[in-house]
């Protein structure tokens, strides 16, 4: 029997989405289309690929290997098609939002590797990268790998390239503004926004992870995506923020280092290894020799904090 590679396609997205209006809008189809082509590809299989009603999707056992076999046979026609043609796609690689450190490993790749064609989106969050990565549809994305309501997938890798201090922005009138380095015990005293959405999970995740390891409190949280959001934020409620200290501040705004201890957000490498084109390795090992060379793995001073799950991949590192 010949397979229909879109209608693989088909399943594999919505074994991802398991929810037929969202696997529908990501392939751009109808959803009685979508769902449609899966009872064609069932009927002809023979087996239920999946089991659904009014509330839930989940897939068979059946459905589980077909998917598992399915992301490697849509990877390998892709990697057939680039070697006939000659004409390599280009890595499609995730850089969560402009500004952040992923941009600069996006940087150092582009001078390190210029016949290496890159095409770079902004997906705001690991969440929404995942998924993504699952399908194919991205070959690398950068972001912290926990904290995402879902487990990673057997075939995805992650590699720690970056530790990153965080600290807190505050009005320029804020009490905390007049410090030139603020003890996050202080923050106890200052109940803080929350700026985060669906497709940032891992953020939200590590935020709620130093409230409660510290004692401290939240405000209240806004839904929105990007730094330029986040400072919009900030100034119209006027509560401290977890962000960067580095990069541009509008006016109104100050950013403060946290210390006693530091706490850190470690940014990650993360792709299928079971979809991932041969250029990967090559972007990868580029990737692995700049983290070591700017002490990535490394935390910039000897008292630090990070959550759990991030302590325990960074210790493994070292």
């Amino acid at each position: 029997m010949d397979l229909d590679l879109r209608q693989v396609r088909y399943a594999v997205t919505l074994a991802d989405e398991l929810h037929f209006g969202r696997a529908a809008s990501r392939l751009t189809i109808a959803q009685q289309t979508l769902s449609a082509q899966i009872r064609t590809l069932e009927k002809r299989l023979g087996v239920p690929l999946f089991t659904r009603d009014r509330r839930h999707v989940a897939l068979t056992p059946a459905g589980e290997t077909f998917v598992e076999r399915g992301r490697r046979l849509l990877a390998d026609a892709e990697r057939l098609v680039d070697e006939i043609t000659h004409t390599p796609a280009p890595l499609r690689i995730d850089v969560v939002n402009e500004g952040l450190p992923s941009t600069l490993l996006i940087h150092h790749l582009r001078t390190q590797t210029p016949d290496l064609p890159f095409e770079v989106v902004q997906g705001h969050g690991m969440a929404a990268a995942l998924p993504r990565l699952l399908t194919g549809d991205l070959d690398l994305a950068f972001g912290r790998p926990y904290g995402l309501g879902r487990p990673l997938g057997t075939s995805i890798a992650t590699m720690p390239v970056g530790l990153d201090p965080i600290g807190v922005i505050v009005p320029t009138d804020h009490p905390l503004a007049a410090r030139d380095v603020v003890p996050l015990a202080a923050l106890t005293d200052h109940p803080l926004l929350v700026h985060t959405a669906d497709e940032s999970a891992e953020w939200r995740d590590w935020v709620d992870q130093a409230v409660a390891a510290f004692g401290l409190k939240v405000a209240t949280r806004v839904r929105g995506h990007g730094r330029t959001s986040a400072l919009a934020a900030v100034r119209a409620f006027r509560h401290p923020a977890f962000g960067l200290t580095t990069g541009h501040l509008p006016d109104g705004l100050t950013a403060r280092p946290l210390v006693d201890p530091v706490p850190l957000y470690c940014w990650h490498a993360v792709w299928n290894t079971a979809t991932a084109p041969l250029a990967i390795n090559r972007a990868l090992e580029l990737i692995h020799t700049y983290a070591r060379t700017h002490h990535g793995h490394r935390p910039p001073v000897a008292n630090w904090w990070l959550p759990n799950p991030d302590r325990d991949t960074l210790q493994a590192t070292n």
